[in-house]
Parts: structure tokens; sequence; C-alpha cells
């Protein structure tokens, strides 16, 4: 999951440039939308595809119904340029290594690709033809650099789904879900909290406290001088709870639990139950379900007795 930041190209002079047209991108005429929803475990690939074409990055989380709605919008607008942009969703929630090696702080956020390099477009919503004029500079700028190739159709536009189609939103995140999208992972959290006291042991409220409450304790963490500074101090705590963090979240979950297993073994009292708190607030990020808990689960349970 590497990219050459150095030379990334900032596009974010159009955000004050004379638009270029007020006008709305139109449809191509057969409806074809080019999208992929991008994983950690394909991110790789992603990026090697954008030496052959365009891949916008479209980072939204499903806690943000504004930034899904706003997803939409972006795949509708790639139709009028048949391949030439291919949008690659990123929910953060499900892989937070992305959003780290971006270093999303909210959400929308949305990263142009041209042969591997990241090139910044905006953050939150912006209306179509101010998409059509980011994408347009996007494609002149990849003609620049000889990246003319075209993605293959992913499927039909859809038609846009009558209001009472759409899924309800729980009214009780509301508050916590605005926070989560402009970045405010204290004001989440709290709120998470005050409805986890509220609903005891319902296990939604848990999975989306534990998974803000990560995001908020990666942001802005080198990983490098991180794993260095676990290395250097192995009986520093703090040090490898981070470390077991930031595995967590680029994917590395079986090194993150047998990080905490084995510091469980060498440590004890207050710091013990530290670690262990730690370690099953990790289950509930990674999902109670996963084979690895179970593993973990029962790794744990040894280490411990």
């Amino acid at each position: 999951m590497t990219f050459s930041r150095p030379g990334a190209i900032d596009l974010s002079a159009l955000a004050n440039s004379p638009s270029a047209s007020s006008a709305a991108p139109s449809q191509a005429a057969d409806g074809a939308v080019y999208v992929i929803d991008a994983t950690e475990q394909d991110f790789q690939d992603i990026i090697q595809s954008s030496l052959e074409h365009l891949v916008v990055l479209a980072l939204w989380s499903p806690r943000s119904p504004q930034s899904s709605d706003f997803t939409d919008l972006l795949v509708q607008a790639t139709t009028r340029y048949q391949g030439a942009i291919q949008i690659a969703r990123v929910d953060v929630d499900a892989n937070p290594g992305i959003a780290q090696a971006l270093g999303a702080q909210a959400v929308p956020l949305v990263v142009g690709l041209v042969k591997g390099q990241p090139v910044p477009l905006f953050q939150g919503t912006v209306d179509a033809a101010e998409i059509a004029r980011y994408f347009d500079e996007l494609v002149k700028l990849a003609a620049q650099h000889g990246l003319t190739g075209r993605a293959a159709p992913s499927g039909q536009a859809a038609e846009a789904p009558a209001d009472d189609d759409e899924p309800a939103d729980d009214p009780r995140f509301a508050a916590a879900d605005e926070a989560f999208a402009a970045g405010d992972f204290a004001t989440a959290i709290a709120e998470y909290e005050k409805l986890q006291a509220q609903h005891p042991g319902e296990s939604e409220i848990g999975e989306r406290l534990a998974g803000v409450k990560l995001m908020a304790r990666t942001q802005g963490a080198d990983l490098v001088a991180t794993r260095q500074a676990a290395a250097d101090r192995p009986h520093d705590i703090e040090a490898q709870l981070l470390v077991a963090d930031l595995d967590v979240s680029g994917g590395h979950v079986d090194d993150a639990f047998a990080r905490l297993i084995d510091l469980v073994r060498r440590t004890s009292g207050d710091e013990r139950e530290r670690v262990r708190q730690r370690l099953l607030e990790l289950f509930t990020v990674v999902g109670i379900n996963d084979p690895r808990v179970s593993t973990a689960r029962r790794a744990l349970a040894t280490a411990l007795f």
C-alpha cells in the first residue's frame, strides 16, 4: 500500500480558479459506470492500474450518509469520460489502513492517482459542475504525463432510488456521525460513549465506538518511527499498544494480536489489565465472529491462566 508522495501534484488551486463550465457533466449514451470497491488487500493492484488509466479514490464511511451519497454522485460523473476515469470507493471503516496512508482527516475525501502518485483533489462535498471541473483538469494532467488508457465499465448507471426506498438512518447516531465525518473524533467518541451508557450491551454502538477510538489513536502516527520505538523499548506499554493499533489499521491483525498476547504474558497488575482491555477492544474492531479473534481469545486465556 505504497505510492510516491513527494511527486504528488496539487490541484487545490482549482478551488479558487474561474469555472470552465457551469453545466453539470452529461451522461454517456450507454449509461456505463466505472467504479470498483477498493480494499486493503487489493489496494496495491489499484495503484498498479493507475499506471494504465486514471483512478480517483473516493473515501467514505457508512457512518456518514452524506459521504455515501456524494460517492454515488462521483460515480455518475465518470460516465461522460467513458473509462478515462475509474472511481475506487474506499470504506474507511472497513479499510482504515488506506485512510491512514492517505492522511484522511474526514470524509468524503477525493484523491486522484496518476501513475501511482496521489493527486489531492478535495475534501468535503462539491456540486456536479465542480466535480466535472476537477475531473476535466485531472484528465488533462494525466494526458500531460502520457496516461491516456481507459478502464473497463463495471455496470450500468442506476436510477436514483425513490425517497421511500432509502434506508432510514438511525437518528441516535446523527451527532456522532456528523462529528466523525468532520474528523472530530473526540466528539464522536463522547457521543458514542453516551449512547453506550444509555444502551449497554448493544453491539453496534460498541463496534462504532471501538472503530472511532482506533482511528483517533492512530491519527498522524508515523508507522516507521512507532515500530522503531517499540523495538527499542520492548517494555514500553504505550509503544507496544500503538504498534498493535497501527497493525490492525494496516490489516496485520495476527501480528497485532500476537504482540499484545505476548505483552499480557510479560506484565502483571494494572499494566496487564490495560493490555487485556486494549486487546478486547481490538477484537471488537476486527469482529467477534472473525476466526482470527477466536484463535486470539484462546491464546489470551492461556496467557492469563
